[in-house]
């Protein structure tokens, strides 16, 4: 990623988090944490990845169709808060698995003792 690209993500990332924890309605799952964004070399896409304290199955279906449902909103609140960018990249949301990943190594390791 070039330095435009690193720093855009990193705004991006930086006003989103607030954003997408008002603008979402389900409240079932807790807090989002937005644990990084990646945004494309054009700029008109940021893949966003979030982490919610469950790994159960339904809840995670849950939080991926609040966050789809919530989009044009969240997308629409960013370009607000961020003025000094022509256009907004399209949000692309994708959960983060490296948190369930490491519970499931600490999980294998605990048992191993």
């Amino acid at each position: 990623m070039s330095i435009t690209t690193e720093r855009l993500a990193s705004l991006i990332q930086r006003e989103l988090a607030p954003i997408v924890n008002r603008e979402v309605k389900d409240k079932s799952f807790g807090y989002i944490n937005l644990t990084e964004v990646k945004v494309t070399k054009d700029l008109s896409f940021a893949t966003i990845y979030y982490s919610i304290l469950s790994d159960e199955e339904d809840v995670l279906e849950r939080a991926k169709k609040a966050l789809d449902a919530a989009n044009a909103t969240i997308r629409m609140e960013l370009a607000k808060q961020i003025k000094n960018v022509r256009k907004i990249p399209e949000l692309i949301f994708k959960y983060d698995e490296a948190l369930a990943y490491g519970n499931h190594i600490d999980q294998i390791l605990k048992t191993l003792k």
